[in-house]
């Protein structure tokens, strides 16, 4: 199993961070001047630069002490999406409705979180595998349930819901990622003088 430690990036530097998702498309251009796009990747993969977000010595002596302990991109850990966190927009307040997650069957306990981008042509439905612990709540046909949040992220309910009743949820999530690099590179006089450090990290695959 790839090592993973489950302990989340300093928030105060993520904030900072720049970055976003990214994809993988293939691209020929046929002698007709008409292309045919294929999708490598089913999913997209974030990566970002938290060095941005370093902006005191002791924030850059805790980023130090962090990529020691995760020994470089040897070991990964969470971190929060400065921009997408949520099952909820910016600005809003998490419910139990806000993602769904689907139907029930009268047998199915057992319901992994996603969260869906997008809905007129094609949403793109993301698996969250590291649901922040506290914030999670589960609907069952629009009522709140009882639940155990299980290790690999999804969610055991503790009746299993109705044939065609809708399972929906809210939470926060953290991504999981690496450092996408095996040397930090930290000039003092630079970062005295306004640069910042580049400190990679890189969205890992968990399952």
């Amino acid at each position: 199993m790839t090592p993973f430690h489950d302990i989340r990036f300093p928030t105060d530097i993520a904030r900072g961070a720049k970055g976003g998702p990214e994809r993988r498309t293939e691209i020929a251009t046929l002698g007709s001047g008409f292309e045919e796009r294929n999708a490598v990747w089913a999913h997209s993969r974030r990566r970002w630069d938290a060095g941005l977000g370093v902006r005191t010595l002791v924030q850059l002596s805790a980023v130090l002490a962090f990529f020691e302990e995760r020994r470089g991109r040897l070991v990964g850990f969470r971190f929060q999406d400065p921009l997408d966190h949520s099952s909820a927009p910016p600005g809003t307040q998490i419910t139990a409705l806000d993602q769904r997650l689907g139907t029930g069957d009268g047998m199915t306990r057992r319901f992994a979180l996603t969260k869906t981008y997008g809905a007129a042509y094609d949403p793109y439905v993301r698996p969250i595998l590291k649901p922040v612990a506290g914030t999670l709540r589960i609907a069952v046909a629009g009522v709140e349930t009882a639940f155990a949040l299980q290790p690999d992220g999804a969610a055991l309910l503790d009746a299993a819901p109705p044939p065609a009743a809708l399972v929906t949820a809210g939470f926060r999530f953290d991504t999981p990622v690496r450092f996408d690099t095996d040397r930090l590179e930290v000039d003092l006089a630079a970062f005295e003088a306004g640069s910042v450090p580049s400190v990679p990290l890189v969205e890992i695959r968990l399952a």
